[in-house]
């Protein structure tokens, strides 16, 4: 598909350049779209100009085909309404977490619903700003389109265009059934991740120590700013405290056959081990279900764990070995051993490609383990 019919000579405005703005308007620039650039903050939308998302709205004179709103959760509704209004030929969408608050804020000011359709880019990194940004943010990720009951199919087919050339997956919901879901797959992870997090906070230097993936990997997205995630539990409420009332009764039940067992340790509270097998279990069924690469059904990797030593270029060495010896890497963890000049690099690969990249690696003199 060349640039112009991916774009159609579609002038996109897009209100607000932070991360997620800046790098779909350098997606779209790319794509041979007519974007614009505007935001509260003189610097920042001049930011985003320089590094290619776009030029500034203040420079142009074309009315908007499609207006993308890329503000902070707790004024999206406003700042749509005032697009709605300013071009009221544009369609409009806003990139927010929450879907349902919203629409209903709209429909509660009497905007024209026809032409608003509400989207989300699955997309995001841990640093924020136009800084951050990136053209290929969203290539491979979803974007749920959830309009309205009031939407036009024309509006909706806009929207839906930009986020396939962008490079995203889209998906069509309701705006409730989008809100349930990322309160399930997203809000929830995050106050999960925080409360767990926020139990290291009074443990000794001797505790922290002996941090490994598994911590890090529950807690790698605690690091999240806590303004914004205020704004976004707070505007999806009714969907994450239904998940988290659901969670509260098995936790409920994991504490209760804790109890037993740490009163009746010695063959005692019948029952209790079966409580605590069975929400492992579950979780196993659970993680199971997400998607693998590319979308695609879930797949079993084997680990292959190789140490490494603490010296710069370390890291580059081995990877130009595991592509040498033509095995496709799937995924890559490091963990620095504590005290130690050497860390250890989970490379999970294919079970069938395992055997031969332990024998390609060892042979280069890599310690190598299954």
């Amino acid at each position: 598909m060349t640039s112009a019919s991916a774009s159609d000579g579609l002038r996109v405005r897009i209100v607000g350049t932070g991360l997620i703005g800046t790098s779909l308007g350098m997606a779209l620039s790319r794509k041979g779209f007519r974007v614009s650039l505007a935001d509260t903050s003189p610097t920042a939308a001049a930011l985003a100009r320089d590094l290619g998302a776009g030029v500034l709205a203040a420079d142009v004179t074309d009315v908007p085909d499609l207006v993308v709103v890329a503000a902070p959760p707790d004024v999206v509704a406003a700042v749509v309404a005032h697009e709605l209004k300013q071009w009221p030929e544009a369609v409009v969408t806003d990139a927010a977490s929450v879907k349902g608050s919203v629409l209903t804020t709209l429909r509660d000011m009497g905007a024209d619903l026809s032409r608003y359709v509400g989207s989300h880019p699955m997309a995001g990194r841990e640093r924020s700003g136009a800084v951050a940004a990136q053209a290929d943010l969203f290539e491979g990720r979803s974007w749920v389109v959830a309009p309205g009951p009031q939407a036009s199919v024309g509006a909706i087919g806009m929207v839906r265009q930009i986020a396939v050339a962008a490079g995203s997956a889209v998906l069509v919901m309701t705006p409730d059934e989008h809100d349930a879901a990322v309160a399930a797959v997203s809000h929830v992870p995050q106050i999960a991740a925080s409360l767990v997090a926020s139990r290291l906070r009074d443990l000794s230097p001797g505790a922290i120590a002996l941090s490994g993936q598994g911590i890090r990997d529950v807690t790698r997205i605690a690091a999240s700013d806590p303004s914004m995630w205020t704004q976004i539990l707070s505007g999806n409420a009714p969907a994450v405290r239904a998940v988290l009332e659901s969670l509260a009764v098995e936790l409920a039940s994991v504490l209760e056959a804790l109890r037993h067992l740490a009163s009746q340790p010695d063959g005692g509270a019948v029952g209790a081990r079966a409580v605590l097998a069975k929400a492992v279990a579950d979780g196993n069924a659970g993680q199971a279900r997400i998607p693998g690469k590319h979308g695609a059904a879930p797949t079993t990797y084997a680990t292959v764990i190789v140490v490494i030593p603490d010296e710069p270029g370390a890291l580059g060495r081995l990877l130009r070995d595991v592509g040498e010896a033509g095995v496709n890497m799937e995924d890559l963890h490091l963990e620095h051993g504590v005290g130690q000049p050497f860390g250890l690099v989970e490379l999970s690969v294919l079970p069938a490609a395992a055997r031969p990249l332990i024998t390609a690696l060892g042979a280069l003199g890599w310690p190598v383990h299954e």
